[in-house]
């Protein structure tokens, strides 16, 4: 979900920003400041308002510990990429980004073993068998329509190729973004194969306002109605969906098929030479404790990662209604890791991007 252009935010300690040199709040490098911990994420877990699972999180992190939590989030694929130019002199501490990009840090050697406290209790499909990473917060793909322009939401892949979806669909960009990677995925599953899925995009281009870098910026536009639809994935859409009273959820399926979905983990990892490997390993204790796992739901719109942990709020309730009838396939990871630049390819191929 995600970008491909680097947004700094504030540090929840108050430091206004994090420079590129992590050299902000005080330090003249990273290395300089023992009580901070640098994590570099895909978007959607940080609340526009301050309100996210994230903001939560760090704020009570640094109240139990006093570990001053810096943050800086992108695309998953430019998140990977940032690490990959920064390996010889190691910034962050924590890496959290999207499947398949975690599997790609993972196999450019970005990432060292750690299994954090509960991760005992995370499904193995969503965590490394060999401790390198594991899932914090469970998550589907999905896409998002306005409720206000359309009547119900649409249903079908088809449909979006109809005429009043002219310049009024939009999708983040394979390759950079998470959730653009998995509108491949997902409809290299739903088509029966690359080739076919690819003739699709390459009809829906008629209709499509072009690449978006950014997964987190197209919920806004659907919800003024800019856009009648978009990707995105279930724990961002169903958060923004409190400030977007327009937002609505759905998942496509193939003419005469059933909705389809798959798991769309953010998966952390703790960075290998990471210049605060001890407080890395404390924030993700951290962000696995019981706690946090309620958090998920509550506050942040998710699912939890640990399979011991039952949310029953509100939120909860509702994410689980809206999962109700969706069919879930697992992507075979490993191929899609292997193969990804040959998808990407295929996609501009088919699209002219």
């Amino acid at each position: 979900m995600r970008k491909n252009h680097l947004r700094p935010v504030a540090a929840v300690t108050g430091c206004l920003a994090l420079a590129a040199t992590l050299s902000a709040c005080g330090g003249s490098s990273a290395a300089s400041d023992e009580k901070a911990v640098t994590v570099y994420s895909a978007d959607g877990l940080k609340g526009e308002n301050g309100d996210g699972w994230y903001d939560k999180v760090f704020k009570d992190f640094e109240k139990k510990t006093g570990i001053k939590v810096k943050y800086v989030e992108g695309g998953s694929g430019e998140m990977v990429q940032r690490a990959v130019r920064e390996k010889s002199n190691t910034q962050a501490d924590v890496l959290v980004t999207l499947p398949p990009f975690i599997q790609q840090a993972d196999s450019k050697g970005l990432l060292t073993a750690y299994a954090p406290a509960g991760s005992d209790q995370v499904d193995g499909a969503d965590k490394a068998s060999d401790a390198k990473w594991t899932s914090v917060v469970n998550n589907y793909f999905g896409f998002i329509y306005n409720k206000k322009e359309l009547k119900s939401a649409p249903t079908t892949w088809e449909e979006l190729l109809d005429g009043k979806f002219k310049n009024k669909i939009q999708y983040s960009t394979p390759g950079v973004a998470g959730d653009g990677t998995a509108v491949l995925i997902k409809a290299m599953h739903d088509f029966g194969g690359k080739e076919p899925a690819m003739a699709y995009l390459k009809k829906l281009q008629a209709n499509n306002v072009g690449p978006s870098a950014s997964t987190g910026k197209l919920a806004p536009k659907v919800d003024k109605g800019e856009l009648l639809a978009a990707n995105g994935d279930v724990q961002m859409n169903y958060a923004q969906s409190k400030d977007m009273p327009n937002l609505g959820i759905w998942f496509p399926a193939k003419e005469g098929g059933k909705p389809t979905t798959f798991a769309l983990p953010y998966a952390a990892g703790l960075l290998d030479k990471a210049p605060h490997s001890a407080n890395g390993k404390k924030l993700l204790d951290f962000m696995l404790s019981e706690q946090a796992q309620k958090d998920v739901s509550a506050v942040g719109g998710g699912f939890s990662a640990r399979k011991d942990v039952e949310a029953a709020d509100a939120n909860a309730v509702a994410l689980t209604g809206l999962m109700d009838g969706v069919e879930v396939f697992e992507p075979d990871w490993s191929d899609i890791g292997t193969r990804l630049d040959t998808y990407v390819q295929a996609w501009k191929s088919a699209t002219g991007s």
